[in-house]
């Protein structure tokens, strides 16, 4: 017997079969309500109490929606398809009486985002960036991996950074390393470990996480004038190497980007129509 993920999925994966809905879209279903309710068990005091779907209300939807904007950076039209699952599943139960509440019942879409051009020439500059005194280190520290091909899911894993070979990397590099080993040096010793991106308050958990990242990044943006969040920084170094490495290969530039074969495709049709 399969594993219940979320609460009455037997009976509403029996109604997506009925309406027969494609396996794909019923997976889709299954990842956004095995999240909602993953995020609400440790995250949602209402849903944590006596985990009563019937309980919910618009409020602790709209909780989930802004946690997957403010951590995540999920799209408009990531946020209006993840509105859409949860719709039609508490319309479900509502159906059946097992909820007396619809809360996504007052809760909009959002409209289409117009496709920001992708900066891919801020790695062109990152010897410059790097000397900003302007820019936190960790900033510094984020565009630096990036331009090695890390994304930021893998340089923030615990250890990365503690295990990284930089001895090899050019001396503009090592002279802002220099600074970095400066400043992580009193917290390396304070939190006895030797990564990179790491609290600046007393923690459990030393480590830095994407959110706490967020806060270092987001006010320098006031002097980049571009956006740091790491995704499209990394969207950025995607689109320069491919720019810069035109005769290379489909299967040569999966390899050397670590990409998804499936997603070479898409950024090579962002290096082409990149200003």
């Amino acid at each position: 017997m399969s594993k219940i993920l979320y609460p009455y999925q037997d009976a509403f994966e029996r109604d997506l079969d009925r309406r027969e809905i494609a396996a794909a879209t019923k997976d889709e279903y299954t990842a956004t309500l095995q999240d909602f309710f993953h995020y609400l068990e440790h995250f949602n005091p209402t849903y944590q109490r006596e985990h009563r779907v019937n309980q919910l209300q618009t409020q602790d939807v709209e909780q989930y929606l802004a946690m997957l904007i403010a951590n995540r950076e999920i799209q408009n039209q990531t946020y209006n398809k993840v509105l859409s699952h949860l719709n039609v599943y508490f319309k479900f139960l509502f159906s059946h009486n097992w909820t007396p509440y619809l809360p996504t019942l007052d809760l909009k879409s959002k409209p289409k985002q117009n496709d920001r051009p992708i900066n891919y020439q801020w790695v062109d500059n990152l010897d410059d960036w790097l000397a900003n005194p302007q820019l936190h280190v960790y900033t510094r520290a984020a565009m630096l991996l990036t331009t090695k091909g890390y994304p930021v899911q893998v340089y923030l894993k615990p250890n990365f950074t503690a295990h990284l070979k930089t001895s090899d990397w050019p001396s503009n590099q090592q002279a802002f390393l220099t600074r970095l080993r400066a400043f992580l040096e009193p917290l390396q010793t304070r939190f006895q470990c030797p990564d990179w991106f790491l609290k600046q308050r007393a923690a459990t958990d030393p480590h830095l996480t994407l959110p706490g990242l967020h806060k270092y990044l987001r006010p320098d943006e006031a002097v980049t004038h571009f956006s740091l969040s790491p995704s499209v920084l990394y969207q950025g170094y995607l689109v320069n190497y491919l720019r810069r490495h035109p005769e290379l290969s489909d299967q040569a530039a999966v390899a050397a980007l670590h990409l998804d074969p499936g997603a070479i495709d898409y950024y090579r049709r962002l290096a082409r129509h990149a200003d």
